[in-house]
């Protein structure tokens, strides 16, 4: 996953770029408007990281630039500048999120993902993976047509796995995922390898596929057979 950080105060743009990057992502910033243009024309994102108050310029034009070039990356606005206005106004031009500062790097990180999770399924309510089908909305999934008994977490994890397909994740990346801050005041992951455990016994017995694979010392990964 690739994502850019248009962020003008280099301590945090550093500190996001430094956490991102131990969660896997690959991370680009831009201290300045015209900049942030110039990545913008020449490559592609996945996801954009969008300070509204720029030394050289306003976000609200990059939003707009992006808007006027078709680009389909998603955008989580990040900014002190919060005011109800703000945030309509940052909506209606495109962007998909908004996070006030200061922020935990945690939770941006939830939201990125869930973004990224959204802008793959392509929107859809209705994941299919082969012989599983997942609903979004209700929280329900089935297998071969037939119903499973998950767990939030469980379902959760099932979702973060797919929406990242073939790609390995960490066990701190999963526990982040799954537990937001509270990841931080744990002793270990342990809880991972149940929950991926249970998950793989409950998919299993209903006839599903071997697709979570485990990357030795790295994490887990869903992948087709």
């Amino acid at each position: 996953m690739k994502i850019l950080i248009i962020e003008d105060e280099q301590e945090i743009a550093l500190s996001i770029k430094n956490y991102f990057k131990t969660n896997g992502f690959q991370c680009e910033t831009a201290g300045n408007y015209a900049l942030a243009l110039t990545k913008i024309d020449n490559y592609d994102y996945d996801c954009i990281l969008l300070d509204l108050m720029l030394p050289d310029g306003d976000g609200f034009d990059i939003l707009k630039e992006l808007k006027s070039k078709n680009k389909t990356e998603g955008v989580i606005i990040i900014s002190a500048k919060e005011t109800l206005d703000t945030r309509i106004e940052g909506f209606n031009l495109g962007a998909d999120d908004f996070l006030t500062k200061p922020f935990h790097l945690s939770e941006l990180l939830v939201r990125m993902q869930a973004l990224i999770r959204r802008k793959n399924f392509q929107g859809n309510n209705n994941i299919i993976f082969n012989e599983i089908s997942i609903d979004i909305l209700s929280k329900t999934v089935t297998v071969n047509n037939k119903k499973l008994d998950l767990t939030k977490k469980e379902i959760d994890l099932l979702l973060f796995l797919i929406g990242n397909n073939n790609k390995v994740l960490s066990k701190g990346a999963i526990a982040e995922h799954l537990s937001g801050d509270m990841a931080d005041m744990l002793d270990n992951h342990d809880f991972i390898y149940a929950h991926v455990k249970n998950l793989k016994k409950k998919l299993h017995a209903a006839g599903s596929g071997d697709y979570i694979k485990t990357a030795y010392g790295l994490g887990y990964k869903w992948e087709n057979e």
